[in-house]
């Protein structure tokens, strides 16, 4: 039997932005150190992602020393600090949640209003904002960033795999923004899973993920089609949902590397 392995590693710094692959990753109380610490607002202070705006893929994101930078066409580059502090938080909106988040400057403000062309603003999360999990899943404390519900959502390679031998046209794993990615599987293994351990670190898999109209977005071109909704559809559809791939939440922090063992300390039934 196949060892299943951690394959893949990735943060979206910028909620409904573009995503970061990397080697090693921290694991923190909110998730994965930076993941989904800043997100874009509207003039009412409620979430923008690519539901609504597809382009925002468009924005690409890469950290240099004690900063993030972020490019889009037509733009000039900017650069954000990574640590913000504040007085001042502003309440911001996510999903039906409301958090505290400090707002960035005006200047980087109208960068993402130019590009967008709509009016908006960016926020960041700080270590002191609380914002519980759905206490129907969490244990009391447990806490999530602006990700949409969960820290951690794993996908196998299996499982695209499955997909793309249904498609007329693959498509790469970033249309589904995965923070973890293994191999090692079979596909759709995942979805009996219910206790795993990645390296050192313990992981609950609490909830199958429902998958929106951003799984069609192109992540290369910011535009939006049909696929991959209309094939998962047919063979992914449960209680008028389409799921793909498993909301995890850490029971320990520590450090995670592409590479390592994944094992599988209890099952239940899949979806």
């Amino acid at each position: 039997m196949a060892q299943i392995k951690l394959s893949g590693i990735y943060i979206y710094p910028i909620k409904s932005a573009g995503g970061i692959s990397l080697e090693t990753s921290q694991v923190g109380t909110h998730g994965f150190q930076y993941d989904r610490r800043w997100m874009l607002v509207d003039e009412r202070g409620k979430f923008l992602t690519q539901r609504q705006l597809p382009h925002m893929a468009l924005i690409k994101v890469q950290f240099g020393e004690g900063e993030l930078g972020v490019e889009a066409p037509n733009q000039s580059p900017l650069s954000i600090p990574i640590e913000l502090e504040s007085d001042r938080p502003i309440s911001v909106q996510v999903w039906n949640d409301i958090c505290d988040a400090i707002p960035l400057p005006q200047k980087v403000n109208q960068w993402f209003s130019e590009f967008l062309d709509i009016p908006c603003q960016l926020v960041y999360m700080p270590e002191n904002s609380i914002r519980p999990i759905n206490p129907h899943y969490a244990n009391p404390n447990e806490q999530v960033s602006f990700a949409d519900g969960f820290p951690f959502l794993l996908i196998s390679e299996a499982s695209l795999q499955d997909l793309n031998d249904r498609l007329d046209q693959p498509i790469p794993m970033n249309r589904f923004r995965p923070n973890l990615v293994v191999s090692g599987c079979e596909a759709f293994a995942e979805d009996s899973w219910r206790q795993i351990r990645i390296g050192s670190i313990p992981f609950r898999v609490v909830k199958p993920c429902s998958r929106c109209v951003i799984t069609t977005v192109d992540q290369s071109q910011g535009l939006r089609g049909k696929e991959p909704l209309v094939t998962l559809a047919k063979y992914r559809l449960r209680d008028g949902q389409i799921f793909f791939g498993q909301n995890l939440i850490q029971e320990q922090l520590g450090t995670l590397r592409v590479g390592e063992a994944v094992e599988i300390e209890s099952f239940g039934k899949g979806i």
